[in-house]
């Protein structure tokens, strides 16, 4: 039973350790929420542990509680990461990251795009940048308004 019941939990909460820090690995799912919840989804592609662009944006941005609590009540989030170091990820989320990264046509790292709950593109932003948190929260703030 305890195990049925761990399998459940898992299942239900998301397909990496990102899941618990609010980050899902899957766009469907992302769709999902953010139809239900009336958001929208902020896709981030990184290569998190070999990509200075993109820690710096984690760092500066994501990392901050001003964008926590912004991400909280406007924002379903999804990383797709590529680590250098691929025990990070399952070889199944990889390939899924792979096949996502070909669709969006991704050429550089980090690029974030902001979707509505249909996943219509509202705004792509490639390289980090704004440098702030608060310029970034600005930024999406008016890609809702697109």
């Amino acid at each position: 039973m305890k195990t049925l019941i761990a399998l459940i939990t898992l299942i239900a909460f998301g397909h990496s350790a990102y899941a618990e820090k609010g980050w899902l690995t899957n766009i469907d799912d992302a769709k999902k929420i953010a139809k239900t919840q009336k958001k929208l989804i902020l896709l981030e592609f990184t290569g998190s542990d070999w990509c200075p662009p993109c820690k710096a944006l984690k760092k500066n941005v994501f990392d901050k509680q001003a964008f926590k609590d912004y991400a909280k009540e406007n924002l379903v989030l999804v990383e797709l990461d590529f680590p250098r170091d691929r025990s990070k990820i399952t070889k199944e989320q990889y390939a899924y990251n792979r096949t996502q990264a070909k669709e969006y046509g991704i050429r550089g790292y980090p690029t974030v795009f902001v979707l509505d709950a249909n996943g219509k593109e509202l705004l792509k932003k490639v390289g980090f940048g704004p440098n702030s948190v608060e310029a970034y929260i600005k930024m999406l703030k008016d890609a809702k308004f697109q």
